[in-house]
């Protein structure tokens, strides 16, 4: 059974950063892309980052390039969202998710929540202005 555990959100000042994880069992990360998500408060979720299995290519949506930064500790299974320059807008539940594939030969599909198969519970980040 793939379980999918996020950890490190909270209430963080804007300029700040944050380190999130994501520690997955049940199934080794380099067999499978893991993403990060988030969904803010009345809005769909939406994509952010992901990092290929196999590669360990990553790719970024266009509006958290060069503040997000998506890394792994394979000996841990554990994937980290790094997040500088917090702004309010920001604020969200962040969910990790695991794909049954490794990659995919188009990162139009990283995007698609219908890529993934085992989803967290999210983190809660929160950033005051």
């Amino acid at each position: 059974q793939v379980q999918l555990a996020e950890s490190g959100g909270g209430l963080v000042q804007a300029g700040g950063s944050l380190r999130l994880s994501c520690a997955v069992s049940g199934r080794t990360i380099s067999r499978s892309a893991v993403g990060w998500f988030r969904q803010a408060p009345g809005k769909e979720r939406t994509f952010a980052a992901t990092i290929a299995g196999n590669t360990g290519s990553t790719y970024y949506a266009d509006s958290v390039k060069g503040r997000f930064t998506i890394s792994r500790d394979s000996a841990k299974n554990t994937v980290y969202l790094q997040i500088d320059s917090l702004k309010p807008e920001d604020t969200a539940v962040y969910y990790c998710a695991a794909s049954g594939l490794a990659s995919t030969y188009s990162n139009y599909y990283y995007q698609m929540a219908t890529f993934y198969d085992f989803w967290g519970q999210g983190t809660q980040v929160t950033v005051s202005s």
